[in-house]
């Protein structure tokens, strides 16, 4: 059977495309402040998913709500079952929109939208192309199901939730990543380091700094409030300025009686890769550090500034498949008099471990008194062999509709792939796009949406025959 997929996908987008511009109105970041006892993670993944499956079931498709943290969509028979993992959560908004992030933008071949690229744009692309299966009544010999979870970017309370009353699919791929293929993901874990507290002294006293709003987010701006006594104000200023000039930063100084406020915009980027963003927080507590004597502000500057790799921490590590540590500062709290911390996000080889992350951490930083501690959940890494099946197949699906080599490929983000033995991250983002995942102004291309749907029905099909 000769099947056109692109057509297929082509005759149904205007479709697909309506309703994912209402997926994209809807703020479904995490949202426990509001939570609920129908609507655990928040109001806004509960929409989300329950607006996923309520387009499926108009479908005619078989779905599954379980208790409005996750859900899948059914599709075929069989012993095994074939699941592909997306989410309907997204990361916050954040500061520095051009637009309304909950209003999606056409513009360009584009579309701009907190969540278009991570990951409702690719969660949409795999329901057309299941739909499309489904609608051509394809024979399949395995249990399809596509699976969502609403909290992807925070603790997987979703998709654990899920696994403990549903059977966990036998192999599978996520699309929430890179084509060609991501078939091994480094170990991700959050650690908090925290300082004990410090007396102020000097012209210059540390009262507060406050920078980030998620911990795989590198924070776009940084606030710090300076009590200053006895010192040159317009001669600060004009240094502040310099210093935001030579680092390609924007920012402001303003007075309010004794007290200094200084405001710094660096770029925000996912946290996978530090060198894509401007961290706004290591760069102020840089210049803070060179005007005042404070065990935080120095510990930031000088153990944890332009440091992406983990070497003054002394937690670097690197392996042949996996390549190097990341380390990225990401949440930073202090208060005068109380005990202070930075939440540090790192994503790591098969080379090293947790244990051992903290162990040589605390090591490098003694002369602080610096606690460090795991953060929230961590992940260890995962590797599925290029030799697999599974990896073999998409590669080939890949290359037959884009003309370009497969090759296997290991990142430093955490996808639901990991959670199967045999599962790998397949897609949406094309060689050679920009990665603007967590970022202001979110955007996917519109012809990417299409191909990768067309990539996905083709794959789905070929792996689920």
């Amino acid at each position: 059977m000769t099947i056109d997929w692109n057509a297929e996908v082509q005759s149904r987008k205007d479709v697909m495309l309506e309703r994912l511009m209402e997926l994209l109105k809807i703020d479904s970041s995490r949202d426990i402040e509001h939570a609920t006892k129908d609507a655990p993670l928040g109001p806004g993944p509960r929409k989300a998913l329950e607006t996923m499956l309520a387009f499926a079931e108009k479908d005619g498709f078989v779905t599954k709500n379980i208790d409005n943290v996750a859900g899948h969509i059914e599709y075929g028979d069989g012993e095994e079952i074939f699941g592909i993992l997306g989410h309907m959560d997204e990361v916050p908004a954040g500061e520095g929109w051009e637009t309304n992030p909950f209003e999606p933008v056409e513009k360009n071949g584009r579309i701009y939208a907190r969540g278009i690229s991570d990951d409702k744009g690719p969660s949409m692309a795999a329901y057309l192309a299941l739909q499309i299966i489904k609608e051509l009544k394809l024979p399949v010999s395995k249990k399809i199901r596509l699976i969502f979870g609403t909290d992807e970017e925070s603790e997987w309370v979703g998709m654990n939730r899920y696994l403990e009353v549903e059977k966990t699919p036998d192999f599978g791929f996520s699309p929430d990543a890179e084509f060609p293929i991501i078939n091994g993901e480094k170990g991700v874990a959050s650690f908090k380091i925290e300082l004990p507290q410090s007396d102020g002294q000097g012209d210059l006293v540390l009262k507060s700094f406050t920078s980030g709003i998620k911990e795989n987010m590198i924070p776009r701006d940084a606030t710090a409030i300076v009590i200053a006594d006895n010192v040159d104000v317009e001669e600060l200023k004009t240094e502040f300025d310099t210093f935001l000039a030579e680092n390609g930063l924007t920012g402001e100084l303003t007075v309010d009686g004794n007290e200094l406020k200084f405001f710094l915009i660096g770029k925000s980027a996912h946290a996978l890769e530090p060198k894509a963003g401007l961290n706004a927080a290591t760069f102020l507590a840089t210049f803070l550090n060179t005007k005042m004597a404070n065990n935080y502000l120095k510990m930031i500057a000088e153990q944890m500034h332009l440091d992406s790799r983990g070497h003054k921490l002394g937690i670097n590590s690197i392996d042949a498949k996996m390549g190097d540590l990341t380390v990225t500062p990401d949440l930073f709290n202090y208060e005068f008099g109380k005990t202070n911390h930075v939440i540090i996000n790192v994503r790591y080889p098969q080379s090293t471990n947790a244990d051992e992350i903290i162990e040589k951490a605390t090591e490098a930083l003694s002369d602080f008194e610096a606690k460090v501690e795991i953060h929230g959940h961590a992940q260890v890494p995962h590797y599925v062999s290029g030799e697999d099946p599974l990896v073999k197949t998409l590669l080939s699906v890949y290359e037959e509709h884009t003309g370009e080599k497969g090759e296997e490929t290991v990142i430093g983000g955490g996808t639901y792939g990991r959670i199967l033995d045999r599962g790998v991250a397949f897609g949406a983002q094309f060689p050679g796009r920009e990665n603007v995942m967590h970022q202001a102004n979110e955007y996917m291309e519109i012809d990417d949406i299409i191909n990768a749907a067309v990539i996905y029905a083709h794959a789905i099909y070929e792996l689920a025959k």
